[in-house]
């Protein structure tokens, strides 16, 4: 008899990072519960093309993660769609800018609720099936988590929460669930509002001297998930060096 396939909830999977690291899930053999806000005909396009290729295999699912109670229903939408969940990918995120003196509370909170508190809910709903499948949480932080960004500082904020939070989750999930992150540095540019020569000189900071791809991350997710098990609480910089300038 064929074991089921192992399942994986995403957040913010209809586009960009999120939607690659479904493709090389699916990829992998993984069954997707693929969430997204406001990208509805993007998810149903990626969701529907996955099926196509293994009936049985998605579920879409739309949520606002700024609602706490939106992180228990997915995680039971889930599981009553696929009966199991082996891992969880919090990937979705909010990102504006907050210059000083022009920093409201709604702003902040907003940025927190939707890079930090809502990671935190979801994995404490997803909690109980991940231990029963000794799976693994793995956390889309940022390289400005470590490294401030200008006029950005609630972002920064609510993305070293999340880095906290990774450390403090593996050690309240272990051993039963790996608990890791991934801190991407500049992966997509822009495709308006920020001139080429801006890049360049990103590039001339870069020890790598160039920009990540969709694809690196997403296969270190996959690695995180299915190939690091002897690893816990650690975040992941795929930033091309850029600390170290």
């Amino acid at each position: 008899m064929t074991a089921p396939a192992r399942v994986v909830l995403i957040t913010g999977a209809a586009r960009r990072i999120g939607a690659q690291i479904a493709r090389t899930l699916h990829a992998a053999g993984w069954s997707l519960a693929l969430h997204a806000h406001h990208s509805s005909d993007a998810l149903n396009t990626l969701g529907f093309a996955l099926e196509q290729a293994r009936p049985g295999s998605i579920l879409a699912l739309q949520a606002d993660l700024s609602d706490p109670a939106s992180a228990e229903e997915l995680v039971h939408d889930t599981l009553a769609h696929f009966g199991r969940l082996d891992a969880l990918v919090n990937n979705a995120s909010n990102f504006f800018p907050t210059p000083l003196g022009q920093i409201s509370a709604a702003a902040f909170d907003s940025l927190m609720a939707v890079n930090a508190r809502a990671p935190l809910l979801l994995s404490q709903a997803a909690a109980p099936a991940l231990q029963r499948q000794h799976g693994a949480i793995v956390n889309l932080t940022d390289l400005h988590a470590t490294t401030p960004k200008r006029e950005h500082a609630a972002y920064c904020a609510a993305k070293a929460a999340l880095a906290m939070i990774t450390q403090a989750l593996a050690l309240e999930l272990a051993p039963q669930v790996r608990v890791n992150a991934v801190a991407p540095g500049a992966i997509l540019w822009p495709e308006e509002g920020k001139p080429e020569a801006a890049r360049l000189a990103l590039m001339q900071r870069t020890p790598l001297a160039r920009l990540g791809t969709v694809e690196e991350v997403a296969e270190a997710v996959r690695w995180l998930i299915e190939d690091a098990s002897y690893l816990t609480g650690q975040t992941l910089g795929l930033d091309g060096g850029r600390p170290l300038t």
